[in-house]
């Protein structure tokens, strides 16, 4: 399993909790992700958590097409 650098992708007060705290925490503790993003995600898809933006399908297939980009 690959490893993360949790001080590079979440804010300061979220680096040093669980990971299942991470992903019940609200999306703007990602490191670049404001408080209004949150709300726009959450107006938008209904994303209230990290693990919700995780499980989004739109990211899933983003994620997806990229995967084949980056295989050729």
């Amino acid at each position: 399993m690959a490893s993360i650098d949790l001080d590079k992708v979440l804010d300061k007060a979220w680096a040093d909790k669980s990971p299942p705290e991470i992903l019940a925490a609200p999306v703007g503790a990602l490191k670049g992700v404001s408080d209004r993003d949150g709300e726009l995600l959450q107006e938008a898809f209904g994303v209230k958590a990290v693990a919700g933006l995780a499980e989004l399908k739109y990211v899933r297939r983003a994620q997806a097409l990229a995967a084949l980009g980056a295989a050729k």
